[in-house]
C-alpha cells in the first residue's frame, strides 16, 4: 500500500514538474512588471513592503510613495528611514480623507505627491517603485487617470511598479501585468481588537 501511494505521488509530481518546466521555458521576456494589489482585505501594503525587502536583499534601488498614509508613524517608515536613509520615501502625509474632509486640500496634496512619483517613474536607476494607496487618488478623481496610466506605461523598461489600494478602475487593471485581489474574510478590528504595532502599522 505504501509503495502504491509513493508511486502515485511520484507520478503526480512528475506531471506537475513538466507543467512548471513548460511554463518557465515559455517565459522568455525580461522586463519590469506592473503589479496591482487590490481588494477589501488586509495585506495589500504589507505585500508591497515584502517586495521592497526582497528587492533590497538583491541590492536593487527602491522608491516608495505613499498616498493617504503618512500622518501616523508606521514600522515600515521607521525601518526604511533608519536602515536605508538614502532610499526615496515620500508620503502625502494628510492621513485619511475622512479625517481631512477637505477635497481641495487633498487634491493639492495628491498632485504634489504625484509629482514625486512621476520623477521616480522616469528614473531608470529605480528597479522597484511602490505606489501605495494610489488607487484611491483615481477613485476620488484627485489625479487624472490618463496622466497616471501614461506615466506607468512609459516608465523605464526594467522598472517594476507595485500599486496598492481598493478599486482603481479598469484602465489600471488593464495595464497591470499581475493583479491580485485580497478578499476580506474577517478582521480583528471588526471584533473590537485594536490595531497592533508591527502587525497593522
Amino acid at each position: 500500500m505504501t509503495t502504491d501511494k509513493n508511486s502515485k505521488h511520484k507520478a503526480i509530481q512528475q506531471k506537475l514538474k513538466e507543467s512548471v518546466d513548460k511554463g518557465l521555458a515559455a517565459a522568455t521576456e525580461l522586463r519590469g512588471v506592473c503589479i496591482l494589489l487590490t481588494g477589501d482585505g488586509k495585506g495589500k501594503s504589507s505585500s508591497a513592503f515584502g517586495m521592497v525587502m526582497r528587492s533590497l536583499g538583491y541590492g536593487h534601488k527602491v522608491g516608495i510613495v505613499q498616498f493617504i498614509k503618512g500622518e501616523q508613524l508606521s514600522g515600515e517608515e521607521i525601518y526604511v528611514k533608519e536602515k536605508y536613509p538614502s532610499l526615496p520615501f515620500y508620503q502625502m502625509g494628510t492621513g485619511f480623507t475622512w479625517e481631512t474632509q477637505d477635497r481641495e486640500a487633498d487634491i493639492k496634496a495628491a498632485l504634489a505627491t504625484w509629482a514625486e512619483a512621476e520623477k521616480l517613474l522616469q528614473n531608470p536607476a529605480i528597479n522597484l517603485l511602490v505606489l501605495d494607496e494610489l488607487t484611491y487618488m483615481l477613485a476620488f478623481d484627485y489625479l487624472s487617470e490618463d496622466i497616471v496610466i501614461r506615466a506607468i506605461k512609459n516608465r523605464p523598461v526594467q522598472q517594476s511598479v507595485v500599486i496598492t489600494g481598493r478599486g482603481g478602475g479598469s484602465a489600471l487593471r488593464e495595464i497591470a501585468d499581475t493583479v491580485s485581489e485580497i478578499k476580506n474574510i474577517k478582521h480583528a478590528y471588526d471584533r473590537g481588537i485594536k490595531a497592533q504595532k508591527g502587525v497593522d502599522f
